[in-house]
């Protein structure tokens, strides 16, 4: 590595670090005080919180049903021109429903189930200013859909690095740290909940960001909807994906609020340093940004 790209990593990995202890500070305070979200409520299907410290009480409402033909219309009948991209979950499109509100539209073929409508009324109780909302569910037509709020400025992996940025110049420190916080209070929140929820694909690309460039936590949960088939791949081929998920989760799929803040380590390097994270530092070096940190936090321990 070249002496200039090294000062510029060393100083993106020190900026990473000033971050991170504001980020901390932040995560310590919310969760000793739980109470401040007495507005927000969820709760989790996944049986491995059993046992846990009791945290916001899930009080699970009735979620709106939607019918097919509204979402048809709403979206010109799934037109390509709607479609603004594809997740997990499967394909989303934008809708406008018929009381002028605009809505973000996941749907993907599957049978009809009532673990999908219950794991959707669990999820839809989530109410946080930096989590995107479910506002209610579809099974139709061999179809599974979910209705989410639209958030208007994209993601923030669009605004670093994406093809045809939102934004001609980088975001701003300010906004940064403002991303940062708001997003560690989403996740916060999340892992707060009894029984808590670990989020299991808390990545860059779901973290989304409104017009005031408050951070908005999306996809929370959603690994709970798919089958076992959604495994991550060799640890030898690390995607843009995986490079997110934490090393038991790699190679044991042990999701947990742990592996949620590696996730969020990650982002934070995306974030201060405005690199994609599965990229190589430079055409002559064979390492990510992660795996420099990595390594280059073994050596301070070994030259301590």
């Amino acid at each position: 590595m070249s002496r200039a790209l090294a000062a510029i990593v060393g100083g993106a990995a020190g900026a990473v670090a000033l971050v991170g202890v504001v980020i901390l500070v932040t995560w310590f305070f919310l969760c000793n005080n739980r109470s401040v979200s007495r507005t927000s409520e969820t709760g989790s299907s996944d049986p491995s919180q059993v046992g846990r410290p009791p945290g916001v009480e899930l009080v699970v409402r009735e979620t709106r049903r939607f019918e097919i033909e509204e979402l048809s219309l709403a979206t010109k009948n799934f037109s390509e021109k709607n479609l603004i991209g594809e997740g997990k979950f499967g394909e989303v499109y934008k809708g406008l429903l018929h009381d002028g509100m605009l809505v973000a539209i996941k749907r993907r073929p599957a049978p009809p189930s009532q673990e999908f409508i219950q794991e959707a009324r669990y999820l839809a109780s989530i109410q946080h200013r930096n989590i995107v909302t479910l506002l209610g569910y579809c099974q139709a037509n061999g179809q599974q859909i979910l209705v989410y709020e639209y958030v208007p400025n994209g993601s923030v992996s669009i605004h670093l690095y994406g093809a045809g940025q939102v934004t001609k110049e980088k975001l701003e420190f300010k906004h940064r740290l403002s991303i940062a916080l708001g997003a560690a209070k989403g996740l916060a929140h999340l892992h707060s909940l009894s029984p808590r929820l670990a989020h299991k694909d808390f990545k860059t690309a779901n973290v989304l960001v409104d017009e005031n460039f408050i951070a908005k936590v999306a996809d929370a949960g959603v690994r709970n909807f798919l089958g076992r088939g959604d495994t991550a791949g060799p640890s030898s081929q690390v995607t843009a994906d995986e490079i997110f998920l934490a090393p038991e989760v790699r190679e044991f799929r042990r999701f947990s609020e742990k592996s949620d803040i590696y996730s969020f380590g990650v982002f934070l390097l995306e974030l201060v340093s405005g690199q994609e994270a599965a990229e190589l530092l430079s055409s002559d070096s064979n390492q990510n940004i992660v795996e420099w940190v990595y390594s280059s936090a073994l050596l301070v321990y070994v030259f301590m």
